[in-house]
């Protein structure tokens, strides 16, 4: 199941929000490694750690490190508290693993946050963007600050992909445009840390103050190549979790002339199952005008299934390929980037742009002096 190997820190690369890449040399060799310092403390070059690699052994193209599971030589200290009681939380995430993280949830009575989420019992109309994978978070909120820059976006990390939010280059690259992170189910790391999507999208709303939520899994996706072995099926779970708490779903749709798995072609057969068969309540699913051919007419001849249950709504592309371009952090889905997968990302930023009309539009129809919580 794993395979362990022991090496020493030769040198410490590049950081970012709770990870650090290192050069490992292990048996003589040059390994790449990556750490996460809340975990097991911040190595230094010397430091014997100890090492699982069978995500580099693979091959992964998302998550091709090996991992720093201790430094054993030199622990780190205890978190505050003496860590025989709640007050600084009881939620396990990565639960019964050997690296199982006990975190506070904003649900607990010891979160800041608890009074206002144990009172909420709605999102009161607040547009919820979901999609497959971890790339599309760029994109939409892209498409959301596109017209309205000083709108509040908050993500909702679940946990198909990688558990820590610390893995992602992308939530770090984003933290001037997000309201924050919410980490859900056995995901960690984020800014919050929820034990559903539900409550995660009720943390986004109450605690974050968002306007609009964008829920996708972490980096990495999961799939086996078959109708429902894939971890984005739970794109259906969060249309249904948005809907039962009075939120407005929109599907943002997996689109690509680029991808050379016939699967994936057109709409992706990810976006047709989990919004097809999976998401029992009604989205919106927004369509940008102008993808090029012959990828518009895939695409309309495989919307109609779709129609049956969903809202099909066509968005206006004005100005999002300039919102994409000029994205804090690189825009790359399955290796490719912006020009190579246009579809793809105008796709997600479409989703993003008809979200928040839909946020600015409840505001605008509130009465006189009534907005929405911040």
């Amino acid at each position: 199941m794993v395979r362990w190997r022991s090496g020493v820190v030769a040198e410490v690369r590049r950081r970012w929000r709770g990870a650090v890449e290192l050069t490992v040399t292990v048996d003589g060799a040059p390994t790449r490694a990556l750490a996460y310092p809340e975990l097991v403390g911040e190595p230094e070059p010397g430091d014997r750690v100890l090492l699982n690699v069978n995500a580099q052994l693979m091959g992964l193209g998302t998550g091709g490190y090996a991992l720093v599971v201790a430094l054993p030589d030199r622990l780190p200290p205890d978190p505050p508290g003496t860590g025989t009681d709640r007050a600084g939380g009881h939620v396990v995430k990565a639960r019964y693993t050997p690296l199982q993280a006990i975190v506070r949830g904003v649900e607990e009575p010891t979160s800041p946050h608890h009074a206002a989420i144990a009172a909420a019992d709605t999102l009161a109309g607040m547009p919820v963007v979901t999609a497959d994978l971890h790339s599309a978070l760029p994109a939409i909120v892209a498409g959301i600050h596109a017209d309205h820059p000083q709108a509040r976006i908050a993500y909702v990390m679940t946990d198909g992909g990688a558990l820590p939010a610390w893995f992602s280059r992308t939530v770090d690259g984003l933290r001037d445009r997000l309201a924050g992170t919410v980490t859900v189910g056995q995901a960690f790391g984020g800014d919050l840390e929820a034990v559903t999507t539900h409550s995660g999208l009720l943390a986004a709303r109450y605690a974050l103050g968002a306007d609009v939520a964008v829920v996708t899994q972490g980096p990495g996706n999961l799939g086996a190549g078959l109708p429902w072995a894939f971890s984005g099926v739970a794109v259906g779970e969060a249309v249904n979790a948005a809907a039962a708490l009075g939120g407005r779903a929109v599907g943002a749709l997996r689109i690509s002339d680029a991808d050379p798995r016939a699967r994936h072609q057109g709409i992706s057969h990810h976006s047709l199952t989990a919004y097809g068969r999976v998401a029992l309540a009604p989205c919106d699913l927004p369509l940008p005008d102008g993808l090029a051919e012959p990828l518009a007419a895939k695409v309309e001849e495989q919307i109609a299934d779709l129609s049956v249950r969903h809202r099909i709504v066509r968005v206006a592309t004005d100005g999002l390929d300039a919102a994409l371009r000029a994205s804090p952090v690189p825009l790359s889905t399955m290796g490719r980037a912006l020009d190579a997968d246009h579809g793809y990302f105008l796709t997600a930023a479409a989703a993003g742009r008809h979200a928040v009309g839909l946020a600015v539009q409840e505001d605008d129809e509130q009465p006189a002096g009534q907005h929405r919580d911040q």
